[in-house]
């Protein structure tokens, strides 16, 4: 090969193939070089830049290879903290709720204690009103107070109405434990067994929540 043939050749392989083309191009030549036949040397120089090329996909092959695993990579990443988020979200929506609600409740029953005072106030109207007979009614002395404090009473049950502390109704209803706290058991055949057929004092809930229970009297079935 002259010297002219090894300098076009060496213009024509590309420069930027891998480093580990060197030895292949070279051996490309070596392996047609030494014949003096110019159609010899456009070989050699053909067979370099067919190798080169080759080495040059392979990179990015290898490129493309990375890039994938990578970008799989990120996604897992992205879904993970995707899911992440959505968690937190859902758990501070749950203790922003229950936050609320504790607010509520707070704001519904503070007065609780103050409710169970005024209950007693109102036993005591009642037994005031229940130990006037009709005698004491009826005398123009005593009517008007007595009017008094049976509109006093009246007042009094819808100011407690109002905060939302109401009534259990009891007299001749199935005996329920959530609501009713059993004094005594008498045998009788005016009730049906398991009724409340005597009230010893009245049972209040507040907002739908026991106040306190009514103390009651239950029949029970006569012995046989």
């Amino acid at each position: 090969m002259n010297d002219e043939t090894k300098k076009q050749a060496d213009q024509e392989t590309p420069a930027a193939a891998n480093d580990d083309a060197g030895p292949a191009v070279d051996e490309a030549i070596l392996e047609v070089g030494g014949n003096d036949d110019p159609a010899a040397d456009d070989a050699a120089v053909d067979a370099a830049a067919d190798i080169a090329a080759a080495l040059d996909d392979l990179e990015d092959g290898e490129s493309e290879e990375v890039e994938h695993d990578r970008e799989a990579e990120l996604e897992s990443q992205v879904s993970d903290l995707t899911d992440r988020l959505l968690r937190t979200a859902a758990e501070m929506e749950n203790v922003r709720k229950r936050a609320q609600k504790d607010r509520e409740d707070a704001s519904k029953f503070a007065t609780s204690k103050f409710a169970e005072d005024m209950l007693a106030v109102a036993d005591n109207l009642a037994r005031a009103l229940e130990a006037v007979t009709d005698e004491v009614r009826a005398n123009e002395a005593s009517k008007g107070l007595i009017e008094g404090v049976d509109l006093t009473m009246k007042e009094l049950g819808g100011v407690l109405e109002r905060h939302g502390i109401m009534k259990i109704e009891t007299a001749g209803a199935k005996f329920d434990p959530n609501l009713h706290q059993a004094m005594f058991e008498t045998e009788t055949t005016d009730f049906e067994p398991g009724t409340v057929m005597q009230v010893l004092r009245s049972g209040y809930t507040i907002h739908g929540r026991l106040l306190r229970p009514a103390m009651v009297g239950i029949a029970k079935a006569p012995t046989a």
